[in-house]
């Protein structure tokens, strides 16, 4: 019988999960769930099983992948960055994600921080709860009509939010050198370079996937680039930014505001980018509603049916893509 560990993790299902693989699979499969969270609990609660369903906070190391005999790895989300990728392709393993399940909550989630930071909103209602009613609170304020917002990487979300962002009147600039001037064009959008994302950005909303190359990407050189009215927004992977240069740009004023979905370490423990005037944080929620729930958890849940019937998953990782 085949065995499915899943991640005991909350946006992870194991109805749905027994659902679909009873009616997608001929044989029965034993879905269990199990705390993981590190690289020896995977080991321990993995052992016999042909597939497992991961999260965020483990990673699915060289080591794991030799301990265990697996068929399929299971990223429950959009990114890998906790996954070999590389290893698990040299032990036959194959990685999965769920690319597209939550596009246009995060569009959506990126463009509500990028407009509460540029708006005010927190100072304001922080302001109003405590007795006041003065438009001054919140100054100053800039028109979104006047500005360029600058895309850090151009995947699905990101073109999302471009669409989004179109009907408020601002120009479009990114940069992404996997994507070509005229597929940005299409969108609307101007392709540049990395430096002049940040030199021609009034605000920059943070896409990227966390690989090698975009760690700390968004440093101190980067936000010095920017101005005192910009907001930084990051809805990727919290190492993307450099917190530090962040929490110093917003400690000198460089910057106005900051809205982050994500951070270095979740949950956090005494992050000083917690809890300020000057940023806006939600715990890694970008992604979530109903129906992207049940995508995310039917989507990985067809993914391991595939593999245990001998198919090529929908979800399946490239080991030799560019973006990793």
């Amino acid at each position: 019988m085949p065995k499915v560990v899943l991640s005991a993790f909350p946006m992870i299902d194991p109805e749905t999960y027994r659902d679909v693989l009873g009616g997608a699979v001929d044989e029965p499969v034993d879905v269990e769930v199990a705390e993981l969270g590190s690289t020896e609990r995977l080991i321990e609660a993995a052992a016999g099983a042909d597939a497992v369903v991961t999260d965020i906070n483990t990673p699915v190391t060289e080591a794991a992948l030799d301990a265990l005999d697996l068929r399929v790895v299971v990223r429950s989300a959009v990114g890998v960055d906790n996954v070999d990728v590389a290893a698990a392709a040299e032990r036959g393993v194959v990685v999965t994600r769920v690319p597209d399940y939550c596009t246009d909550e995060v569009a959506a989630h990126s463009v509500s921080l990028l407009f509460a930071c540029l708006r005010s909103l927190k100072a304001y209602d922080d302001a109003v709860a405590a007795g006041g009613w003065s438009w001054e609170t919140g100054v100053p304020i800039r028109r979104v009509s006047a500005s360029t917002i600058g895309l850090l990487s151009f995947g699905p979300i990101a073109r999302r939010a471009a669409e989004q962002l179109s009907g408020f009147g601002a120009d479009l600039v990114a940069y992404d050198p996997f994507v070509d001037a005229d597929e940005m064009a299409e969108h609307g959008v101007e392709k540049v370079e990395l430096k002049g994302l940040f030199d021609r950005a009034d605000h920059v909303g943070v896409y990227a996937p966390l690989t090698d190359a975009t760690r700390g990407i968004v440093d101190a050189d980067a936000l010095a680039r920017l101005s005192e009215d910009s907001v930084v927004v990051n809805v990727s992977r919290g190492p993307v930014v450099d917190g530090d240069a962040l929490l110093d740009a917003l400690d000198a004023g460089e910057i106005k505001a900051a809205g982050l979905d994500v951070l270095a370490e979740e949950p956090p423990e005494d992050d000083p980018l917690v809890g300020r005037d000057d940023t806006v944080v939600t715990p890694h929620a970008a992604w979530y509603s109903e129906e992207a729930r049940d995508d995310l958890n039917r989507s990985g849940a067809a993914d391991v049916a595939a593999v245990l019937n001998g198919e090529t998953p929908e979800g399946r990782v490239d080991p030799d893509a560019d973006w990793l």
